[in-house]
C-alpha cells in the first residue's frame, strides 16, 4: 500500500499548512497503519515525523516533471512572447495527453545535460504506483497561486490516467476566473474521485459550475481544527491576539499596516489586554513576526516571549490559548482560535481573503466576525466588531466548541470514505488480476 501526499507548503515555513500536514499524515497513518506513505517537500531533510510510517520524498523530480520550456530550451529566450506562450501551452497538452512521451524526453534532456534522472524518476514512480494520491488541506486551487494550482492539477491528472484513487481534503475553492486555469480545474476535477471543502459558502458553488458531481462533495471545515480543539483550555484568556499578512494576495500593504497599527492598539488598550503575536507564515517576504512587531510597536503590554521564534503549529496554539479575542489577517490563526472556542475577526483584504474568512464564518457562525480593510468606515467597523466579540467571547464559546466538535467529526468521516474508495479498487484489482 502506498500513499503519496500533495502539501500546501513545500518549505514548512507556514504553520498553518504544517497543521493540516500533519493531521492528514496522521490520520492516513492509523487507517493504513502498514502503508509507505510519502510526502512531498522541498526540505525532505526537515520533515518532522508525523507518523511511523511517513517520509519525505525529494520534490526535485516534481520540479523537473512541472518546469516549463522542455521542448524549446534555450531557445525560448529568443523566441517573441507570443510564440514561446504557444510552445508552453502545447508542452502543457503533450505532459497531459502522452506523459509517458515527456518522461522519455525529460531523461534525455538530463542524461545530454550530465545530470541524474533519479528524481524524476522516484517522482514518476511515486504517482504511477500509488495506491492513493492526496492533496492535503489548502487554497491552493485559485487565481492567486496559479502555477502552483496547474501543476497540482496536472499531478492528479498523472494519477488519474493511472488508474489510482485521488482525493482533496480540507479544501478551500476559488475565486477561480483564469479562462485557461479554469478550464483546467473543469477537466480534472470531476474526474478526483473524493473532495472535502473547508467551507460551503464559495467552495461547493463553484465545484458544481465545474462540474464535480455532488456525491464526491462533502463539506468538513478545516482539518487543523482538530490539532487545536485537541489544545483547549477549561477557562479563556486574557490577551488580545494579533496577526497581519502582509503581502499582496492577502491586499495588504504598509500603509494600511499603519493605519491598523493605532486602531489595535486602541482596542487592546480598552480592555488593558496585552497584545499577543500569533505569527502563521514565516515564508521570506511575507513573514506575518515582522509585521506583527510593526503593530505591537509601543505598545505596553507585551509577552516576555514576544521575540521568541514560533515556527511549529503547537507553539502559535500554545499563544493562542491565552487569548481572549484573536484579530487576523490569517486564516489559520482564527481558526486555531475558533477552534478552542476562542472569538476570533477576520481581517478580509482581497477578494481570496473575503471567500476564506466568510466561508470560515459560514462554518462557525457567530463568534467569527469578518471586517474588510478597505472599507471607507474601517475604525468604526473594527471597534464595533472587537469589542462584541470580546464582552461576549464567554458567552459564545460553547457554540464555538461544538462548531470545532461538528466539524471534526466530518473530517473524519471524509477519510473514512477516502478508506472505502481506496480498499474497494484494491479489491477490484486482486480479483482482476487473479
Amino acid at each position: 500500500m502506498r500513499i503519496l501526499v500533495e502539501p500546501s507548503d513545500y518549505i514548512l515555513r507556514n504553520v498553518g499548512d504544517m497543521a493540516m500536514m500533519q493531521i492528514a499524515v496522521e490520520r492516513l497513518s492509523v487507517l493504513w497503519p502498514n502503508a509507505s506513505i510519502q510526502i512531498l517537500s522541498d526540505v525532505p531533510d526537515r520533515m518532522p515525523t508525523f507518523a511511523p510510517n511517513a517520509r519525505a520524498l525529494d520534490s526535485a523530480g516534481r520540479q523537473i516533471w512541472h518546469r516549463p520550456g522542455y521542448l524549446a530550451g534555450r531557445l525560448e529566450a529568443y523566441l517573441p512572447g507570443w510564440l514561446r506562450e504557444r510552445i508552453r501551452t502545447f508542452e502543457r497538452s503533450l505532459r497531459r495527453r502522452w506523459p509517458a512521451l515527456v518522461a522519455f524526453i525529460l531523461r534525455r534532456k538530463l542524461r545530454w545535460a550530465g545530470y541524474d534522472d533519479q528524481a524524476l524518476n522516484e517522482f514518476l514512480t511515486a504517482v504511477s504506483e500509488a495506491d492513493l494520491v492526496i492533496a492535503n488541506g489548502m487554497g491552493g486551487i485559485t487565481d492567486t497561486f496559479p502555477e502552483y494550482a496547474s501543476e497540482l492539477l496536472d499531478t492528479l491528472q498523472l494519477a488519474i490516467r493511472r488508474g489510482v484513487v485521488t482525493a482533496m481534503v480540507g479544501q478551500g475553492m476559488g475565486p477561480l476566473c483564469d479562462p485557461a486555469l479554469r478550464a483546467q480545474a473543469q477537466r480534472v476535477l470531476p474526474q478526483v474521485d473524493f473532495l472535502s471543502l473547508r467551507e460551503e459558502r464559495a467552495g461547493r458553488p463553484l465545484l458544481r459550475a465545474l462540474g464535480v458531481a455532488e456525491e464526491r462533495i462533502l463539506t468538513t471545515g478545516d482539518d487543523a481544527i482538530e490539532l487545536a480543539y485537541a489544545q483547549r483550555q477549561p477557562l479563556i484568556g486574557d490577551g488580545f491576539g494579533v496577526n497581519l499578512r502582509l503581502s499582496s494576495y492577502a491586499g495588504v500593504d504598509e500603509q494600511l499596516v499603519k493605519q491598523l497599527r493605532p486602531l489595535l492598539q486602541s482596542a487592546a488598550r480598552r480592555y488593558c489586554a496585552p497584545m499577543i503575536p500569533v505569527p502563521i507564515s514565516g515564508v521570506p517576504g511575507e513573514a506575518d513576526a515582522e509585521t506583527i512587531r510593526q503593530l505591537l510597536h509601543g505598545y505596553e503590554q507585551q509577552p516576555v516571549d514576544c521575540d521568541e521564534e514560533v515556527d511549529t503549529p503547537l507553539k502559535v496554539i500554545r499563544r493562542i490559548q491565552r487569548c481572549r479575542v484573536v484579530v487576523s489577517g490569517s486564516y489559520h490563526a482564527a481558526v486555531f482560535a475558533l477552534a478552542m472556542g476562542i472569538p476570533a475577526i477576520g481581517l478580509a483584504g482581497s477578494a481570496y481573503y473575503e471567500d476564506k474568512f466568510l466561508g470560515l464564518a459560514d462554518q462557525f457562525g457567530p463568534g467569527c466576525g469578518v471586517v474588510f480593510l478597505h472599507d471607507p468606515d474601517l475604525p468604526a467597523r473594527l471597534a464595533c466588531a472587537i469589542d462584541e466579540a470580546w464582552q461576549c467571547a464567554g458567552q459564545i464559546r460553547p457554540q464555538l466548541l461544538a462548531a470545532a466538535a461538528r466539524q471534526v467529526e466530518l473530517s473524519h468521516a471524509a477519510y473514512r470514505r477516502i478508506y472505502e474508495l481506496v480498499e474497494s479498487r484494491r479489491k477490484s484489482a486482486q480479483l482482476h488480476h487473479r
